[in-house]
């Protein structure tokens, strides 16, 4: 006999539990706040499961199994049953509707698309409400049409007409693999893939980009020769690390002022200039 699947047991077992009055809920609650009783979580989340199940109906139309949306409901009403403050004088079932909805809609937006979409609240508020909205402007007494509606919607939540318009490009249509062929005669060939174009430098770019780094390292480094201790030392701090030294701290270590630190700074770069131009006058201006 095949074990009966996990969503349609949950919805069952909701069926048969018992509807909870305000002060057994409550007492409920301060048992499992205070106690961590168990028996008391169980019967408080099972009376609820009703309302996870009537939520995740409403979040069928983005083509997710209901019984994985029963189950990440039941993962937030457990969220909202551990912060329940229950002396607050609100009822359980008006606390865990957020955190039941919250949870439903994270899974969603992890699994709708394979394209990771934006988490922001206003993003979420677009992806959930996108629907609902441009459908409610289409039966208005002037149905709005094209940018019109796109700017309707993005004042209503929030955002861009450019997001608006980018959530309605992906919603509209499935994911596209990269691998996918571009002919539909199944037959071998380019795939989408092939077509991408890359921001990356070619090999060949990147060959040269190294050779004229090491060149000007070398460059660098026979100039270098030229200052003293101090104007190395100062050069080396304040120049060649990738968190550059202030003057104040260089003066401290030194023993010399702020000000006497950026005369010797100075110099020591005009010195450096001078000997890169010797080495070679076209790339050293560049290099300081």
């Amino acid at each position: 006999m095949n074990a009966e699947p996990a969503g349609t047991s949950m919805i069952s077992a909701a069926r048969k539990a018992p509807y909870l009055d305000r002060i057994e809920e409550h007492e409920l609650a301060v048992r499992w706040k205070e106690k961590r009783d168990q028996e008391a979580l169980h019967r408080i989340t099972m009376a609820h499961m009703r309302l996870v199940i009537s939520m995740a109906t409403k979040f069928r139309y983005f083509g997710l199994p209901l019984s994985d949306l029963i189950q990440e409901g039941h993962v937030g009403l457990l969220e909202a049953a551990a912060r329940f403050e229950p002396d607050r004088e609100v009822r359980f079932s008006t606390y865990a509707t957020w955190w039941i909805r919250a949870s439903m809609q994270d899974y969603i937006l992890r699994n709708w698309s394979i394209v990771r979409g934006g988490t922001s609240s206003a993003q979420k508020a677009l992806f959930f409400n996108l629907r609902r909205l441009r459908a409610r402007l289409a039966q208005g007494s002037e149905p709005l049409r094209g940018a019109a509606v796109y700017k309707e919607i993005a004042d209503a939540i929030g955002v861009s007409v450019s997001d608006v318009a980018l959530m309605d490009s992906r919603l509209s249509g499935p994911d596209s693999s990269l691998n996918a062929p571009l002919s539909d005669d199944g037959e071998a060939g380019s795939e989408r893939m092939d077509f991408l174009v890359s921001d990356a430098p070619t090999p060949d770019e990147v060959v040269a980009a190294s050779v004229d780094d090491e060149r000007r390292v070398l460059w660098l480094n026979r100039a270098l020769g030229v200052l003293n201790e101090r104007e190395l030392r100062i050069i080396r701090e304040r120049r060649l690390r990738d968190e550059g030294a202030t003057l104040e701290s260089l003066g401290e270590k030194l023993g010399i002022s702020k000000e006497r630190v950026r005369q010797i700074e100075t110099r020591a770069m005009q010195k450096l200039r001078t000997a890169l131009l010797k080495i070679n006058p076209e790339m050293a201006p560049a290099m300081i």
